[in-house]
């Protein structure tokens, strides 16, 4: 097949030049369920188109004071009527503005500053198609031009012509401004009605900087804007701020904190919870573009930190997207979500400085949330950690009186070693308890955050290996009692070591590594469970029984009783009265109520076989102090007793 010669360029025809054709209904379900909220929205543009149309009048000669009004369809099948007092449009504008969409004469006409042309993406008035299948807008121009009609239909046609003077006066007037008549569809009568209107106009505009007059069914108007309230300037939060606040985040809050950021044009007041939101809660700030709402729940305003607070704010500085329902992720936003961060950072460490008792309510409040957060933040982290509360041998304290020290911060990793480690810790050498939920993992973290800081974990292997042993001349003694005392605990498994420590009227301390604890819960699960469970409970302990004891056949491991190590205060006299005491009897007993004594103070549940040890133990020495000691020849023996 021979080959097709190409076109000289005398022969070559250019392709014809075609417009798109745009199928208006399917722009409108595009609006309503891609890029609109949903068809409430068509207010809210209209709303915004008149405070554009108000801002390019004024300066003007003659300009009177920006309104709008808004007169309800008060009818089944009656008009919605919105009208405002701005610059208008001529018939030319009307025809280039109005029926093409994606143009918009904030854009293209009005030459407004960028930060002031809210209404720049052109589609506003097609929102109106959500709740009518015709539009009809009235205008007449500033400039001095005829008055226009333009209305436009869902099926994608408009028709546009100037009025007659006689027809404007027929109809009532026709000043200055525009007037945009709706007449709603069947089903969306709602949001055309007075109710549906006043809710939304009040929701949307009420801190517009023009007043919006809604009319009333039965005669009369409601003025729904105002001055925002949150975004003026304070230093101690009214009532009705804290109104405001209650209304926002449904509760009483904790305090008001003066936002502003200058370079974004942005003010307003952040609300600190009450309560501890659910884990995964998103942030809810309200924000307000000039007045108008761009968002009821926008999650990206605040730091990730700021889960304690809720905002609202109104900015002029700020970019919206094209559904003017949330903000464009930019520099502007990035420097203020910085800026907002750094107002709640004051706001902590003025507290912290100034008012420690409402801080130390508020750490109450959100203390497990922000120590989950300083893993992760290094920002929260740097200025949050210092005022956490910790819990320490010494009691309740912060890191930052705990920093001040200077010594190296000790912890125990559990809260069983924490509790057995700070009976006998030095108040000079404090232990903090590092078992509670993310303080391990804060104190691991303290020398990156804050250089310089020491941290060591303590066991209590540690603290027992630093106790001091009786003295020399008073060693045989001391280890008498250790052998007498360990014999009469025989049966509940539970060896004694005899050493010195503080305080003296500490009598005894109860040692069990996590190891034994494991045992201990293994125990009293049997205690409650079925024969089946039971069993196989069984079955661990003993295989652990015979790997314990071959490791101390081969001389490796402590000493340490299946149920844990009674460790006897050679400083309290209670411990040397027993030690000078002959009478093994007594000496047996009373071991017995001190090792439970231990026990309770070390927070450990008691076995059956503990509780029965108590009562036996009790019983024989009210027998011993009422002189009838005769009579427990029919007692069972002390254990180890011949």
């Amino acid at each position: 097949m021979p080959a097709i010669p190409e076109p000289t360029p005398a022969e070559a025809t250019p392709p014809a030049s075609r417009p798109f054709q745009v199928d208006l209904r399917g722009i409108v379900d595009l609006l309503s369920r891609s890029i609109y909220s949903g068809p409430q929205v068509y207010l809210r543009e209209l709303l915004q188109n008149g405070v554009d149309a108000i801002t390019a009048r004024e300066g003007m000669p003659g300009t009177p004071p920006g309104a709008i009004r808004i007169t309800p369809a008060h009818t089944p099948g009656g008009e919605l009527v919105f009208t405002d007092n701005g610059i208008g449009l001529t018939a030319a504008e009307v025809g280039e503005l109005l029926a093409t969409v994606g143009r918009s004469s904030k854009r293209d006409v009005l030459d407004l500053p960028r930060t002031d042309r809210l209404g720049q993406f052109g589609i506003g008035l097609l929102s109106c198609f959500m709740v009518s299948d015709d539009i009809r807008v009235l205008s007449r121009s500033a400039g001095g031009e005829p008055p226009v009609e333009w209305v436009g239909s869902a099926d994608g046609t408009f028709t546009v012509r100037e009025l007659l003077e006689s027809e404007v006066e027929a109809a009532g007037g026709l000043a200055v401004g525009t007037q945009v008549r709706l007449r709603p569809r069947a089903g969306d009568g709602e949001l055309t009605s007075p109710t549906g209107v006043l809710d939304l106009a009040s929701r949307y505009g009420a801190y517009l900087p023009v007043p919006v007059r809604v009319d009333l069914p039965g005669g009369g108007e409601q003025i729904v804007s105002g001055e925002p309230l949150f975004a003026q300037p304070f230093t101690h939060a009214t009532p009705e701020l804290m109104a405001l606040g209650r209304e926002l985040i449904g509760a009483d809050p904790l305090d008001a904190i003066p936002l502003h950021v200058p370079a974004t044009g942005t003010r307003g007041t952040a609300f600190v919870l009450p309560f501890a939101p659910s884990p995964g809660a998103r942030q809810a700030t309200r924000v307000y573009l000039r007045g108008m709402l761009l968002s009821e729940r926008t999650d990206d305003l605040l730091p990730e930190w700021a889960f304690f607070a809720r905002c609202v704010v109104d900015t002029s500085g700020l970019r919206p997207t094209a559904s003017r329902e949330s903000l464009i992720q930019d520099d502007a936003l990035e420097e203020t979500r910085a800026e907002l961060g750094a107002a709640l950072r004051r706001w902590v460490a003025t507290l912290a400085n100034r008012d420690p008792v409402r801080l130390s309510t508020f750490l109450g409040v959100h203390h497990l949330a922000l120590r989950s957060l300083v893993l992760h933040d290094d920002e929260l982290a740097g200025f949050i950690v210092p005022w956490l509360p910790i819990e320490t041998s010494n009691g309740q304290t912060t890191y930052r009186e705990l920093l001040r020290r200077g010594a190296p911060l000790r912890f125990a990793e559990t809260v069983d070693e924490f509790r057995q480690i700070a009976a006998i810790a030095r108040p000079d050498a404090p232990v903090i308890n590092g078992g509670y939920v993310y303080d391990s993992d804060i104190l691991r973290r303290l020398p990156e955050l804050i250089p310089g800081t020491v941290v060591e974990t303590v066991t209590i292997t540690d603290e027992l290996a630093s106790l001091d042993v009786p003295p020399l001349a008073e060693r045989p003694s001391a280890q008498r009692l250790q052998a007498r005392a360990e014999a009469a605990l025989k049966d509940l498994d539970c060896t004694v070591l005899v050493r010195s420590f503080a305080p003296d009227t500490l009598p005894a301390l109860h040692i069990a590594d996590a190891g034994v604890l494991r045992r201990l819960q293994r125990q009293r699960a049997k205690e409650a469970g079925s024969g089946m469970w039971a069993s196989i409970l069984q079955r661990i302990d003993d295989a652990q029984d015979s790997q314990r004891s071959q490791h101390q056949i081969d001389g490796e491991g402590e000493n340490v009783g299946a149920a844990g190590q009674l460790c006897l205060n050679w400083r309290n006299r209670l411990v040397r009265a027993l030690a000078e005491s002959d009478d093994d009897l007594l000496l047996a007993r009373t071991v017995r109520v001190v090792h439970v004594q231990a026990l309770l103070a070390a927070h450990r549940p008691l076995r059956a076989v503990e509780r029965a040890s108590l009562t036996d133990a009790l019983t024989d020495i009210v027998h011993l102090s009422a002189g009838l000691g005769a009579d427990l020849g029919d007692m069972p023996d002390a254990p180890g007793e011949n």
